[in-house]
């Protein structure tokens, strides 16, 4: 099952500092809802565990974020793919553009796509998409306000 979420943030940032944060594990585990670890493996890869709740299914994520098409300081595409045991599996990515709006603020847009399988895709359409378009607001209005803070 597959799943097209789409949306923008502003972020009181200038876009330099933007782009950084994007590529600090701390600043994106502390941004990804559910995140337990994020480890850089490499400048573009890095290995990360996550534990969700989509309905009545907890499960915990094992896997791989890698960073591609970079663009520095203005996009790149971030791919993640998760094992959860027996709840299934989660993959997906997003484009990831910023563009400059004044001095000292960014507009961050994303295009994700994300695929479940297994037991979580049983759970039926419209829950999967609820949550992930909420998983996915949760992430970039909780990563722009620590950008925004810091």
């Amino acid at each position: 099952m597959a799943l097209v979420i789409e949306g923008e943030e502003r972020i009181a940032a200038p876009v330099q500092k933007v782009w950084e944060a994007l590529n600090n594990p701390a600043v994106l585990k502390q941004s990804i809802p559910g995140c337990q670890s994020l480890e850089k493996k490499s400048d573009t890869q890095m290995a990360a565990t996550v534990v969700l709740k989509i309905g009545p299914i907890k499960a915990t994520f094992n896997g791989e974020v890698t960073l591609k098409n970079l663009k520095p300081p203005h996009a790149y595409t971030i791919h993640g793919e998760g094992k959860g045991g027996v709840a299934g599996f989660a993959k997906g990515g997003a484009d990831v553009t910023l563009t400059e709006d004044g001095p000292n603020a960014t507009v961050l847009k994303y295009a994700a796509k994300a695929e479940v399988g297994g037991k979580i895709a049983q759970l039926g359409s419209r829950l999967i998409e609820s949550t992930s378009k909420k998983l996915a607001g949760q992430f970039f209005s909780s990563f722009g306000e620590k950008v925004g803070e810091a």
